[in-house]
């Protein structure tokens, strides 16, 4: 790239690519990016932009003078330092320039505007181009004008303080502009502003803190000459979004300290990695940026055409630098990821014979679903898109790296994973693998819960420990995508909560850091049937980083009723605003036919049935404050004669058929549930009625006649509590959690039952045995001729024999007949075809095909 640096639309249009694809070695910019303040401080200050800014940038002026100890007289803030740069030496009353070369293209360009002769002084490479100041000051005589980068524009190299005001206290008639633009990525560094009359400092915030873009930097200097100064500047030249900026950033110690550390641990990196290259020589440098010479007959153009071309990186060519050949070019130092891939690229162009391997690393295509909220039906969607790909050939898998939710299940190798990612590996006709979702974690508690990690328990946190042991999780999680990633054409993964949740995003390790790490393009998926679906979509992009939008890809509006045309305005307006595009909008889908993800569906009703107008029982579910595992009854939902509705207090009882009561993540807090609200007592009296009461996992703990709790899984350590007692069934929660697949079968019925154990509980009793399995084991236990049961299998219902067979034991016991309407087959199959037709048509197929780069 000629000129300066930093020019990604230049390169971009010579090899025919989007800028964004650029990986720009040749602006020395911190590889940090700016402080993740500074976007709240430019959404806070956009309504400035009506308004004329303060044309002296009078805050900004003195909150740099208070970081330095000077005076704001003594500093005039600028639109970067190039500004400042020209308008100094116009003001200065010097004839010549005494410019040790090479340095800052521009500071011949300003003294040629300015009239001065120009007396460059050509450092020696022998001396790795550092200046001799005493050599220099044999040169200098009253009325010079000398400029020095401090540290040197191109080559780093930095000047001793110390001998550098000794040069100005030997010539107190000559003036020296000191240009400390790249000071900020010196630890320990003294500027030397205002040290001396006939010392200028020029100092960019642009570098530092990553603000190119809006141009910040400023002048410091004696009183006198920032009056002269600012007469011949233009007012208004710092915007009202710099001087904002650079008013918040002035002090921050903290992130100046954090880039440096930075900076010189990747500097020192590439330095190792440039050395093993016998054609190269790098000056040592002090700051964000290298030169390098090639000694062999290539050039520097030569290599960043090649550069360019093959691997989309750009480099700075130094030969219009005064004192360079055209053999030199300078890098940026950026972070590792990019460091690896500059020094793998450079030795498939300079080492062709060579082994190399290129370390812009490849992930495996993949593509995130967000969500704007809680069940907006992202997971639904990820199984639908999962049929999709499935169909269309495509070996895909989908990832969750955290789930929160309270139906978990247990694979074939008895490890527990969400049920939405159970749902999601059967949409792609996979076995569930724990490694689709290695984070599970189930509240047990408003401010706590169990920890799964690969599948198994690794204890209870409150949130506090949960967040300090998420760098660990972190790391388990990375691998877990890795091995998981290697198996599959592409993964498809899903978010959870939503990526705009400020107060948890610095340690985010299922939203946008995971796309990040998988290298994925995201898609925001909004919910319009709640209404603000727009303005939530807005609102995420505002509170997004740029790294965060640069991974988001658009949007899909979900849930829609209605004609889609009349959202056409609003799609325009959220592209102006966003940049970003809908990719697709999903109708309302009614009786999916899916199990849900979380309690949040059930919270809101989705597993209220429409009262048969045929023949049919009736079975009340008892909604539990830490109920879990309530897809254990969606296939109940499907039955025609079933009519299931959700009970949460006494008065709702009624007089149903069946009671169930599911599995619990609490059951010491549920139990206490049951007894203040009495609905314990309205079980016992439906019991009485003749009622049939049936309870799973926690559900079966509850009928018992206690619960005891020695460890303090769920409440005190020790702690027992009374259950209600319609089974002879004591429970006592061990530390080792069951985690267990059954088949066999319900030995009163002798149907077959298939499901899986989850469970603390250790229980003992008597009465009728339930169940048998394979393995010789048993499992529930029932009283009063089979009215009252209870077992820990969930999934009994899945069963179609068995689910029939108890349905109609309880339309025989109401004086029914047996169904003879066609009985259901509980196959999630046609639901995956349906979904998957639905999304063919309503999403764009093709943007998301060329978002997974497939």
């Amino acid at each position: 790239m000629s000129g300066h640096g930093g020019n990604p639309d230049k390169a971009a249009a010579e090899i025919g690519c989007s800028p964004d694809a650029i990986l720009d070695f040749s602006a020395n910019i911190n590889p940090l990016g700016p402080p993740e303040y500074v976007w709240s401080v430019l959404g806070r200050h956009i309504p400035d932009i009506i308004r004329y800014p303060d044309p002296d940038a009078g805050l900004l002026g003195q909150a740099i003078a208070d970081s330095l100890q000077l005076a704001p007289d003594q500093i005039v803030p600028g639109n970067g330092t190039s500004e400042l740069l020209f308008a100094a030496i116009r003001s200065l009353q010097c004839e010549r320039a005494v410019i040790p070369v090479p340095a800052y293209i521009d500071y011949r360009q300003a003294c040629v505007q300015a009239g001065l002769d120009i007396f460059p002084v050509v450092l020696s490479a022998d001396d790795e181009y550092q200046p001799n100041l005493i050599t220099l000051g044999q040169i200098l005589r009253p009325g010079d004008l000398v400029l020095l980068g401090q540290p040197n524009n191109p080559t780093g190299r930095l000047i001793k303080r110390e001998a550098l005001l000794d040069l100005a206290d030997t010539h107190p008639e000559t003036m020296f502009l000191v240009d400390e633009a790249f000071a900020g990525f010196i630890a320990d560094y003294e500027t030397v502003a205002c040290c001396r009359e006939n010392i200028i400092v020029l100092c960019s915030l642009t570098k530092i803190f990553a603000v190119p873009g809006l141009r910040l930097g400023f002048l410091a200097a004696s009183s006198d000459f920032c009056s002269m100064l600012r007469k011949n500047m233009a007012p208004w030249s710092v915007n009202s979004l710099a001087q904002a900026i650079g008013t918040a950033v002035v002090h921050d110690t903290a992130f100046l300290r954090h880039s440096r550390t930075v900076v010189a641990e990747n500097r020192q990196w590439l330095e190792k990695q440039l050395a093993a290259f016998p054609m190269l020589k790098f000056i040592p440098s002090t700051v964000n940026f290298m030169l390098v010479a090639i000694l062999n007959d290539a050039t520097a153009s030569w290599l960043a055409g090649q550069l360019l071309e093959r691997f989309q990186i750009a480099i700075r060519v130094c030969d219009n630098y005064e004192g360079l050949k055209n053999n030199f070019f300078r890098i940026a130092v950026r972070n590792r990821e990019e460091n690896e891939y500059l020094i793998a690229s450079l030795q498939a162009v300079l080492q062709p014979d060579k082994k190399h391997f290129l370390k812009k690393i490849q992930k495996t295509p993949s593509l995130m679903f967000l969500g704007t909220g809680s069940d907006v039906g992202k997971s639904v969607l990820v199984a639908g898109l999962c049929r999709v790909l499935l169909q269309d050939g495509v070996r895909v898998a989908p990832f969750k790296a955290q789930n929160m939710s309270l139906n978990s299940y247990v694979t074939r190798d008895g490890e527990e994973m969400g049920r939405a990612q159970v749902v999601q590996a059967q949409a792609c006709r996979l076995d569930p693998d724990v490694r689709m979702n290695p984070i599970l974690l189930k509240p047990s508690s408003d401010v706590g819960s169990q920890i799964i990690v690969h599948g198994r328990p690794v204890g209870n946190m409150k949130v506090a420990e949960y967040v300090r042991y998420k760098e660990q999780a972190w790391k388990e999680v990375c691998l877990v995508y890795d091995a998981l990633a290697a198996d599959y054409d592409c993964l498809l993964l899903e978010g959870a909560g939503s990526p705009g949740e400020v107060n948890l995003k610095s340690h985010d390790i299922v939203n946008m850091h995971m796309a990040a790490y998988a290298k994925s393009p995201a898609l925001l998926v909004g919910d319009i049937d709640r209404g603000g679906v727009y303005a939530s979509f807005i609102g995420h992009v505002e509170v997004m980083l740029p790294w965060e939008r640069d991974l988001l890809a658009g949007f899909v509006v979900n849930r829609f009723r209605g004609d889609q045309t009349l959202l056409a305005d609003a799609h325009e307006y959220l592209l102006q605003r966003t940049g970003k595009e809908v990719m697709g909008v999903v109708p309302y889908l009614q009786d999916l036919g899916l199990p849900q993800e979380d309690s949040v569906s059930f919270k809101a009703g989705l597993y209220e049935s429409e009262k048969p107008t045929d023949d049919h029982v009736e079975i009340a579910l008892i909604d539990l404050p830490y109920i879990s595992n309530f897809t254990d009854l969606e296939p109940l939902l499907a039955e025609p004669d079933v009519y299931l509705r959700i009970v949460r207090r006494g008065e709702e009882l009624g007089r149903p058929d069946c009671l169930i009561i599911p599995g619990s993540k609490n059951v010491v807090a549920d139990l206490k549930y049951l007894a203040d609200s009495g609905l314990d007592r309205e079980i016992i009296h439906l019991a009485e009625q003749g009622c049939e009461v049936v309870g799973i996992c926690g559900g079966f703990q509850i009928l018992g006649r206690s619960v005891s709790d020695p460890h303090g899984l769920e409440g005190a350590a020790g702690s027992m509590l009374h259950g209600i007692g319609l089974l002879d069934l004591v429970t006592e929660l061990a530390a080792e959690k069951t985690l267990t697949r059954k088949e066999g079968t319900h030995i009163p019925s002798g149907k077959p039952v298939h499901g899986y154990e989850i469970h603390h509980g250790r229980s003992l009793g008597q009465g009728g045995a339930l169940l048998s399995f394979s393995d010789g084991s048993h499992c529930g236990f029932s009283a009063d001729n089979g009215r009252i049961w209870g077992c820990y299998l969930h999934g009994i219902f899945d069963s179609d024999l068995f689910r029939r067979s108890f349905i109609d034991a309880l339309r025989q016991k109401k004086g029914l007949t047996d169904f003879t309407g066609t009985c259901i087959r509980y196959d999630l199959e046609p639901a995956f075809d349906r979904l998957a037709a639905v999304l063919r048509k309503n999403l764009d197929m093709q943007r998301i095909y060329e978002l997974l780069g497939l």
